[in-house]
């Protein structure tokens, strides 16, 4: 039995140097689907041709290529991260939240792996 309830999604994150000009390449060259480009938070986001898998990219001044995150959606993320911490699971800071977004938390595998918990916020009540 596993620790945490996770939702029918995943995201894998990637760092990226200009979101706009990937975003077009991987719909040009793989047909990925623009899902949305979040321009404060410096994040796009790509559905594959994967039901229930999208691709993330991470906006960053120097990307670092090959560092691929799974992101897996869970349907509460206090909950998720409350049970994990509880089997000793080691998370990196604090759970961060883009108001009306998402709610995010790094957590690691035994390597030292990173790995995301996100909780979409998107579409609950203000």
């Amino acid at each position: 039995m596993s620790i945490v309830s996770l939702d029918n999604t995943i995201t894998i994150a990637i760092s990226v140097s200009d979101r706009h000009a990937s975003a077009r390449w991987y719909n040009e060259k793989l047909g990925f689907e623009l899902i949305f480009h979040a321009d404060d938070a410096g994040w796009s986001e790509l559905q594959t041709k994967t039901a229930g898998v999208t691709l993330g990219l991470g906006e960053q001044t120097e990307p670092t290529p090959g560092n691929a995150v799974p992101v897996f959606g869970v349907p509460d993320i206090d909950t998720a991260r409350k049970d994990l911490e509880s089997a000793g699971v080691e998370f990196d800071g604090d759970t961060e939240v883009i108001e009306g977004m998402v709610s995010t938390a790094t957590f690691y595998d035994p390597d030292r792996n990173a790995l995301m918990l996100a909780q979409d916020l998107s579409t609950q009540d203000q």
